[in-house]
């Protein structure tokens, strides 16, 4: 690979383009470690149909709650059991603090790098972990009704910690590439009100609801379940799908017309 400036590099590749690359972005990351990030044409790879639909919502408590429970996405808590090691490593650093304007001793460069890899490795366990999710959720169903969340108003909140080690946001885009990837229907729902609706008969309640209460009630037709699961079945009634059975177009829906 020929740079700017007359420097050419070899590189190690970790798996074969599919395509004939457009552009390439050269950058290094906090353990000094140089990456080549080339642009490609997408190929949809498709993949045998099911014709299951599921509904995805995104929490805190568990990282996703879906339609289907054999699909939940429990919250895998890698940073809080990483926590113990990177204090002990901030505390090195602190002992081994140099003064302003002062290079760091080894010691500091040290410590410093260990608290980097161990951040490292957090972050490809919760990226290896989506991604495996993903995949298996996109194999097993052609249509996923995905909650639009926003995690950002989180980091406000007191769950902030929690909320940024369940990785929301990135398991979110690691669902969505992969149902492009593999052409299935990706519908994101917009995600105001979907904790206080009522899936089967879509009542909803006057106040909201506090965080500390997991079980949703309805006051109209009586429907109790936990209430992330609710939330799930109601993605599928906003994308338009059956949230009875989830594994087909609701009766009177534009697809169901169009197949009619």
């Amino acid at each position: 690979m020929h740079l700017a400036g007359g420097i050419v590099l070899t590189v190690v590749w970790s798996r074969d383009l599919p395509g004939e690359p457009s552009s390439v972005r050269v950058y290094r990351d906090s353990l000094g470690h140089w990456y080549c990030s080339f642009v490609v044409p997408a190929q949809v790879q498709p993949l045998p149909e099911t014709g299951q639909a599921i509904g995805i919502d995104w929490g805190v408590t568990e990282t996703a709650t879906t339609t289907s429970d054999n699909h939940d996405l429990p919250h895998p808590e890698y940073g809080k059991k990483a926590q113990a090691r990177l204090g002990r490593y901030d505390k090195m650093m602190a002992r081994r603090k140099p003064a302003k304007g002062q290079p760091g001793s080894k010691g500091y460069r040290e410590a410093k790098k260990l608290r980097a890899k161990q951040y490292k490795k957090v972050a490809r366990q919760r990226e290896d972990t989506g991604r495996k999710w993903a995949k298996r959720v996109v194999r097993d169903h052609d249509v996923l009704a995905v909650e639009d969340f926003k995690p950002k108003f989180l980091a406000k909140s007191t769950m902030a910690r929690k909320a940024a080690d369940a990785a929301i946001g990135a398991t979110k885009r690691a669902l969505i590439e992969m149902g492009r990837k593999h052409g299935r229907d990706v519908r994101l729902v917009y995600p105001a009100h979907t904790t206080t609706e009522c899936a089967p008969c879509g009542a909803r309640t006057k106040h909201a609801l506090p965080l500390s209460e997991r079980t949703y009630t309805c006051t109209a037709c009586g429907t109790s379940r936990p209430r992330d699961k609710n939330s799930a079945h109601v993605m599928l009634v906003r994308a338009g799908l059956n949230p009875a059975g989830a594994d087909r177009v609701r009766p009177g829906s534009p697809q169901d017309r169009q197949a009619a």
